[in-house]
């Protein structure tokens, strides 16, 4: 009898690649997703569809107990909106009530994975150490405060089986925001914030996928915590140099100054102020992209679950932009 897992956030860009990797290791898949949500593109990977009102924790109780899952991975969260306070009330109240009902609930639970990001820590100085999981907390952005916030709440159940996975920068085939960066460069524009050096991490989507199944596998006792990136640092010019090797499109480098580009950003939040949607720039999204480091130790999750990524950035990037040619996105 396989073993059941529970994954939200399922139609999303992660989940779309976890789905398939846990159906790959054996797994019944269980997808949490909003009865709205497009799954005609995960459905081959899912045995069931599930809908659980995250407001609701004795709702949630009820179908974890149903269904007696052996994982549950919170994949799910908002990553931008209007407010801080709604980033607050999804990532850290639905956690909250998931969280809760996961170790309350009578099933034969091995692990709940909670995916936070290396956000919540924020970057460091440029001549900094790695950051490992002891850093304090510095967040840049209203996304990684909220992700803060959660990972304080999780700390209630530090003595259960918890698992926090924190994912540097992601990338790879049906990925939204990094692809903003792929277009500028087909156009033939390889743009930046300034001159100052940075050094920044990546992971490709489905080396995160296994490290994520692998803290379900490998994890034992209370509470962990890994920050994952693909063991490697680049410099700010390293995504545009693959690019180039890959794409053979001639490039033209330029460095816009913080200033202009700041200015840029705080009338296009003003000219989103009534808008439902949220302007790719803003002010506060500057602190991530003219971050001085993003650099990261992953020797506690090679050590503890096994971890091994598989994809440099070459490598990963070389995959990536093949899909987006593919699928006519570039």
């Amino acid at each position: 009898m396989r073993k059941k897992i529970l994954i939200t956030g399922a139609s999303g860009f992660v989940g779309y690649h976890l789905v398939q990797a846990a159906r790959e290791a054996g797994l019944e898949v269980h997808a949490a997703v909003r009865k709205t949500s497009d799954v005609s593109e995960i459905k081959s990977f899912v045995d069931q569809f599930v809908y659980p009102d995250f407001k609701d924790k004795d709702a949630i109780k009820g179908l974890l107990e149903q269904e007696q899952y052996t994982y549950v991975v919170h994949a799910a969260a908002m990553t931008r909106a209007k407010n801080e306070k709604d980033l607050v009330d999804v990532n850290v109240g639905y956690s909250q009530h998931l969280a809760d009902a996961v170790f309350e609930s009578k099933i034969p639970l091995e692990r709940f994975v909670f995916i936070s990001s290396l956000a919540a820590i924020g970057p460091v100085a440029y001549d900094a150490d790695p950051i490992t999981e002891q850093n304090e907390y510095r967040p840049v952005t209203a996304y990684g405060r909220s992700k803060v916030l959660a990972e304080r709440m999780l700390d209630k159940h530090a003595d259960s089986k918890l698992s926090i996975i924190r994912p540097t920068a992601v990338y790879g085939p049906k990925e939204k925001d990094l692809f903003i960066l792929f277009k500028t460069l087909n156009a033939g524009f390889d743009a930046y914030i300034g001159k100052t050096p940075q050094k920044l991490t990546f992971v490709y989507v489905k080396d995160l996928a296994h490290a994520i199944l692998n803290a379900c596998f490998f994890d034992a006792g209370g509470k962990k915590v890994y920050n994952i990136t693909d063991g490697f640092v680049y410099d700010r010019y390293e995504m545009a140099t693959i690019f180039k090797k890959y794409s053979a499109k001639s490039l033209f480098r330029f460095h816009l100054p913080f200033t202009l580009v700041k200015g840029v950003a705080r009338v296009m939040e003003l000219a989103y102020k009534n808008s439902n949607s949220i302007p790719v720039l803003y002010p506060e999204r500057l602190n991530e992209l003219t971050a001085p480091s993003w650099a990261c130790d992953i020797s506690l999750s090679k050590e503890n679950i096994q971890y091994r990524p598989n994809y440099d950035l070459d490598a990963g990037l070389k995959l990536t932009l093949q899909w987006y040619r593919d699928h006519k996105w570039l």
